[in-house]
């Protein structure tokens, strides 16, 4: 991206430009954003369908007018109190999108109304909410309206298909989104920011029902990552493992010392030992694992890894789905247990006690792909296509 060419300024100017940004309310700005989104309907739902056939009617007469404008490489990095013809360029394209109110004159200026409407359609598209023309939102400003058309198509099609299966209490990971709702009677009772499959390791799509909560898990490393992750890891560092509490075991139990294996030369029986790290602040699974059947041994789970959550792109796993705030969702989906509430799965987490807890409901969890979505108030959001299923026009998968 090129850097934007400054010119000479104006004493009025300088003055101008100090006016927006002592009168700006940034952080207003952000929670307005994210109130337009943070409602408690689910991006899975039987409204949900109504919802996106509204957003189809209104952006069809719009896209079959040509669209919205791109926006050129000079608003890369633009934010409060810039100024420049791009600024009239970015106004326009937020304007277009419903991100900023139709104003009689577009000025220059990167003011108070155009940080709103950048850090809304940050909001809408599930970006970090600076008000920043960054490089994650100068690309999503630059999707066609044809294809955020085709997108609302595609979801309204999956939408409609998977609604009239949901059951009254479920759970939903939308993995385009790295998001985790908690649904109750059609109203989201918790949602978490989630870390989900990378693209050659995806997190299968599929519906299933919990059934267990694995307190303070030993975590057993699949051969898939032994084979292709660990082995360069000792090769890098020979005290991986010790520094990871990781323990190798063979078939009789016997435990077996990592540094009488040829690291630079695996075979199928090293492979095949048990790997298992013991419970701790390095676990790779945090404090649980909650367990549900399939075929693709995937199941949701704690990370000591917390700042992924932080990122704008979600998608660093082997295919399980990490989970933000997860204590939480522990104990919402324990609820009908009866003898657990939030104190005691948070004093357990923190006892580091090896416990395995049946759920007496047994909710149903969905891993989903909706890459658009709308709610009542006519707030359309987007995610990318990660996964390519958008590309590829595909509306139904196969689930286990």
């Amino acid at each position: 991206m090129p850097a934007i060419a400054r010119g000479q300024e104006s004493f009025f100017d300088l003055m101008n430009r100090g006016n927006v940004l002592r009168d700006a309310d940034k952080d207003g700005n952000t929670a307005a954003a994210q109130a337009l989104i943070a409602t408690n309907e689910p991006i899975l739902s039987f409204d949900t369908v109504h919802n996106l056939q509204l957003a189809i009617s209104q952006y069809e007469p719009f896209v079959a007018n040509g669209g919205w404008e791109e926006v050129p490489q000079e608003a890369f990095r633009l934010l409060l109190g810039k100024s420049g013809a791009a600024v009239i360029q970015l106004k326009r394209r937020l304007i277009s999108s419903g991100d900023m109110a139709l104003l009689p004159n577009v000025n220059d200026m990167f003011d108070e109304d155009t940080d709103r409407g950048v850090r809304t359609f940050q909001a809408r598209h599930g970006l970090i909410v600076n008000g920043q023309v960054d490089e994650p939102t100068w690309y999503a400003l630059n999707v066609p309206a044809a294809t955020r058309l085709q997108q609302l198509y595609l979801n309204f099609t999956r939408v409609q298909a998977m609604a009239p299966n949901l059951s009254p209490r479920y759970v939903v990971v939308n993995i385009p989104a790295a998001t985790i709702e908690a649904v109750s009677d059609g109203m989201v009772e918790q949602r978490h920011t989630a870390v989900v499959g990378r693209v050659e390791r995806a997190t299968p799509i599929m519906a299933s029902k919990v059934s267990q909560i694995n307190f303070n898990p030993y975590w057993h490393v699949p051969k898939s990552l032994v084979r292709q992750d660990l082995t360069k890891y000792m090769q890098e560092n020979p005290n991986y493992l010790t520094e990871q509490n990781i323990f190798i075991y063979d078939g009789s139990g016997n435990k077996i010392d990592p540094s009488t294996i040829n690291w630079a030369n695996i075979t199928d029986q090293q492979v095949n030992y048990m790997y298992r790290q013991e419970p701790g602040a390095a676990n790779s699974m945090g404090h649980c694992k909650i367990n549900f059947y399939n075929p693709y041994d995937c199941y949701l789970h704690d990370t000591p890894t917390k700042a992924l959550f932080g990122e704008n792109a979600r998608f660093h796993s082997s295919g399980c789905v990490r989970v933000d705030g997860v204590n939480q969702l522990v104990n919402w989906l324990l609820r009908d247990n009866g003898d657990w509430d939030q104190t005691k799965v948070d004093t357990t987490f923190e006892s580091l006690q090896r416990l395995d807890v049946e759920c007496k409901a047994r909710v149903p969890l969905l891993t989903t792909y909706i890459t658009a979505w709308a709610n009542r108030q006519g707030t359309v959001s987007f995610r990318d296509d990660v996964y390519e299923f958008d590309a590829q026009g595909k509306v139904s998968f196969e689930q286990a």
